[in-house]
């Protein structure tokens, strides 16, 4: 789960560079996907420090990833502006599509986790 906390928050964080480049470093609002994927990588490499902080740490991060997922969905509602060719921000709605999609399935695979530790936890103790 570290692992692939990390390789989001390395694909966010040069998702939100590039779009702020694509769209001439127009609106610093570009790079709200560089942010959380910087929060992503940092709690990534402060899970990488240990087994005691590991849990802590993957837990800020699904807040982090939940967070994030929820506040892409206003500009992912638009997505029909965006194929109907009315939209007034393609680029942010692209954009947030990416990170929406990107941090709901980190959601997913880390709810996987939490469960399948929980099952080895509770496995462990009854054995």
């Amino acid at each position: 789960m570290v692992a692939l906390t990390l390789a989001i928050g390395s694909l966010l964080t040069a998702t939100g560079v590039v779009a702020w480049l694509v769209t001439s470093m127009s609106s610093i609002t570009s790079l709200i996907p560089a942010f959380v994927g910087v929060l992503l990588l940092i709690v990534g490499l402060i899970a990488r420090r240990g087994e005691k902080v590991r849990r802590h740490a993957m837990h800020a991060g699904m807040l982090v990833a939940l967070l994030g997922a929820l506040g892409s969905i206003m500009n992912v509602a638009k997505i029909g502006s965006l194929f109907d060719g009315t939209a007034e921000r393609p680029a942010a709605i692209i954009v947030s599509l990416i990170m929406f999609v990107t941090l709901v399935v980190y959601l997913a695979f880390g709810i996987r986790s939490f469960v399948q530790a929980r099952k080895a936890r509770s496995g462990a103790a009854s054995a």
